[in-house]
């Protein structure tokens, strides 16, 4: 255990001794920040519509407000997410450091963990940012705060599941640009798969469907925690740090 933290506490030190970090943390504060101020614009808007036509406004802040942009916020992380992983195992390939951190006296699952914790404490910094507007409609509003908590949870969950996807393909390559690009793809990739299917409700489209992250995120995001898509996410999770373990021992048996 104290391997694993040891790893982690380095790799998040790492991104936050060179600019990833606050650039990420700038930029998903800056992009929901505009969400928010939009968001909030409408809904005073048509508040004051309402009110100059003598009727009477049913405002929800959860469903205007806090639904949508939490929505848009795993929409962005499908940028920001391979830009955390794309670095994790390929730049260790290309410094030449790999050799050095296989053969230290730490296993491979320790090694795997470390990272993608790393990875995940600076998407929970990064997402710690859309907090900051969300505390501003606790302050002057009162939203309901269970489906708030249940679609961060969503959120946590569903980055977990694409940074194990990302640390996986990290794996396969000594080029940060191309383990990014890739991460970026296959993310959008399952983002999409919900989109191909949603006309088609025959068996083999429900798979592809089940397949979706969008899909499992959909209950989280309206205050719904479902068993199936907790154990989705906490599966991929697992069968993505499975295949990078695999993914090690090759590099192991090369070397």
């Amino acid at each position: 255990m104290n391997h694993i933290l040891l790893i982690c506490k380095k790799e998040l030190k790492s991104y936050f001794a060179s600019p990833i970090a606050y650039i990420l943390m700038a930029f998903f504060g800056l992009i929901f920040g505009f969400g928010f101020w939009t968001a909030t614009r409408d809904m005073v808007r048509y508040s004051f519509q309402a009110q100059m036509m003598g009727q009477q406004a049913q405002m929800n802040v959860n469903d205007q407000i806090i639904r949508p942009l939490l929505g848009f916020a795993s929409t962005v992380a499908l940028f920001l997410i391979p830009m955390i992983t794309m670095r994790t195992f390929a730049e260790e390939k290309s410094r030449g450091t790999i050799e050095l951190l296989m053969t230290s006296p730490v296993k491979d699952s320790q090694i795997i963990l470390g990272k993608w914790l790393g990875a995940m404490l600076l998407y929970l910094c990064v997402l710690g940012m859309s907090m900051i507007n969300i505390a501003l409609l606790f302050a002057w509003g009162k939203p309901d705060l269970k489906p708030v908590l249940i679609a961060y949870l969503g959120l946590i969950l569903q980055g977990g599941c694409l940074l194990g996807i990302g640390v996986f393909i990290s794996t396969t390559t000594r080029n940060q640009i191309i383990a990014g690009g890739v991460t970026f793809f296959v993310c959008l990739f399952l983002w999409l798969l919900s989109w191909f299917t949603a006309f088609d409700t025959s068996g083999a489209m429900s798979v592809v469907n089940y397949l979706s992250i969008v899909t499992h995120f959909e209950n989280f995001s309206k205050g719904v925690l479902e068993l199936k898509d907790v154990v989705f996410y906490l599966s991929m999770i697992f069968f993505s740090l499975f295949l990078t373990s695999r993914a090690m021992e090759s590099l192991r048996w090369r070397a």
